[in-house]
């Protein structure tokens, strides 16, 4: 079958007879890809304004992580926020806004006096944006890709690591000739780009095969309605006249059943045209809250509240780390930009490895999140520059693997379906606010409380630990859950009785009592 797209103007939808897997996704794909690089990467790459901040307004670690914690908090916890108003105005008008308040927090940002206007520009105002920015295009994403959808949602979602790749030694430079409140304000500018992105989220409508189709010209239904019911009159009179019509539904070929549709308008007293206009469809949810009903969802939704205590922690401490190892401030930088290359190939490797089939991906992502624990482990026994970057370069190749496929992985059938999809994805994302929210200000409250940054990993090392337990949980409990729900069906089924048949002929079995009826009154007379 032929994909065929309507055209239609650019400002309109796009509309297929099946998910393109192509065409305008692709557009949508750079569109996600410069959106990853713009959230995200800024988001990674902030570790290189600690230090500054630090020396700017004289606070602690653990106060100026605080930032990106509220940050990252208000991204996720307002994620049901993004989904509603995606799902009432569109991915590309949300987007779109979404961009305009990232830009305004970060320019607002470079003009802050103390760490509690960061808190409120970048934390606050930023966050906000983050999220109406980058869920509404994953998400829209995922819907003009089926076959190919884990391999270009991890090469797209590479955007970010190209981000801290550039972003983090090009700041650290710009730094050193404008000073970091311009540098800032230069970056908030740069994100003026995700509002062009979002103009090209064009929605996308999947019209069955069916509905395309031509249609054999059939009578009207009102036409038929008349024409049977003067049919079976017709014979009534017919035999009680001696005379035989042909016409009737029971001497028609292959009619031994009349239609019960035809009987319908005569009991309820119901306008045949009515009975065949076409039911209002019912309005789509906002928000579906039903997926917190699916025990695979929640232990899924644990896996990732878990996950993300790994997510952030070790992008914002690496160069702190590096520079206690005695480790000079550009080859730090060189470090975090390893790091994310490393992250490149392995978004690329874990797209490639899940669009391979038969395969259980849900399988593939548990493997995946082991090993990056074990490389969260490796760090606090890492020496020297070498070690910290084979650590890094691993490191990063592990988290490629993960983040680039957790969110896209809900619309695998083991998890929600990419039906349910948009609204799982919200209430995924707003379970991980509240790791997004402790994960950082904890990391720094332990390295302050124990004078070694290793703490900090171990605590991350620790939640991806825990998520890799509810991440082995999933398919079990769909497959028990499904199961279950045939085994509730069977017995539905069988308590039930078959469904009462009617006779062969019930035109002529009513013709036969009336003309019996009438023989017996004859005779009687």
């Amino acid at each position: 079958m032929t994909v065929k797209a309507v055209k239609m103007p650019c400002t309109s939808a796009n509309v297929y007879t099946k998910v393109p897997d192509g065409g305008w996704g692709w557009t949508v794909a750079f569109a996600f890809f410069v959106v990853e690089a713009l959230t995200y990467g800024i988001i990674k790459s902030f570790g290189v304004f600690f230090n500054d901040l630090m020396e700017s307004f004289d606070e602690t670690n653990s106060r100026i992580s605080w930032i990106i914690s509220i940050c990252v908090f208000v991204q996720t916890f307002t994620a049901p926020l993004s989904t509603v108003l995606s799902n009432r105005f569109g991915h590309r008008l949300v987007v779109m806004a979404g961009g305009l308040l990232v830009s305004t927090g970060m320019v607002i940002a470079s003009f802050a006096r103390s760490v509690v206007d960061m808190y409120v520009t970048i934390g606050i105002v930023s966050g906000l944006g983050y999220c109406l920015s980058f869920l509404p295009t994953v998400t829209i994403l995922s819907q003009y890709f089926d076959k190919r959808r884990s391999l270009v949602t991890a090469v797209a979602s590479t955007g970010e690591c190209f981000a801290v790749f550039s972003f983090a030694p090009a700041i650290t430079a710009l730094k050193e000739q404008i000073g970091w409140r311009y540098s800032m304000l230069s970056v908030g500018v740069l994100q003026l780009g995700i509002t062009a992105c979002g103009s090209l989220l064009r929605p996308i409508i999947i019209r069955e095969q069916e509905e395309v189709k031509a249609q054999p010209p059939e009578e009207s239904t009102e036409t038929k309605y008349m024409l049977e019911n003067e049919q079976t009159c017709t014979s009534i009179e017919s035999i009680d006249s001696g005379v035989d019509i042909t016409t009737s539904p029971s001497n028609v070929p292959g009619k031994t059943k009349a239609e019960p549709k035809s009987e319908e308008p005569k009991q309820h007293g119901q306008n045949p045209v009515e009975n065949n206009s076409t039911p209002a469809e019912p309005k789509s949810k906002l928000l579906d809250f039903s997926v917190m009903r699916d025990y695979s969802f929640i232990c899924y939704a644990f896996f990732g509240l878990f996950a993300t205590l790994g997510f952030f922690a070790p992008s914002l401490y690496i160069i702190p780390l590096s520079r206690s190892l005695g480790i000079s401030k550009d080859h730090s930088a060189y470090i975090l930009s390893a790091m994310a290359i490393a992250e490149v190939f392995g978004r690329i490797f874990a797209g490639w490895v899940l669009n391979k089939k038969p395969i259980r991906k849900i399988y593939i992502e548990l493997i995946c999140v082991i090993l990056l624990s074990v490389a969260l482990v490796a760090f606090p026994f890492a020496s020297g520059f070498w070690g910290l970057m084979i650590c890094s370069v691993y490191f990063g190749f592990m988290l490629g693997t993960v983040a680039g496929t957790h969110i896209p992985l809900l619309a695998e059938d083991d998890v929600v379906g990419i039906e349910r999809m948009s609204s799982a994805a919200g209430v995924y994302v707003f379970i991980q606010s509240l790791a997004g929210l402790a994960g950082p200000p904890l990391a720094g409250v332990l390295v302050d409380t124990t004078e070694n940054y290793s703490s900090a990993f171990y605590s991350c090392a620790a939640g991806m630990v825990l998520g890799a337990v509810f991440l082995a949980l999933v398919r079990p409990c769909k497959t028990g859950l499904c199961h279950q729900q045939q085994q509730q069906q069977q017995v539905e089924e069988s308590t039930a009785g078959p469904p009462p048949e009617l006779p062969d002929d019930f035109i002529d079995m009513d013709i036969g009592k009336a003309e019996n009826s009438g023989k017996g009154s004859d005779s009687v007379v």
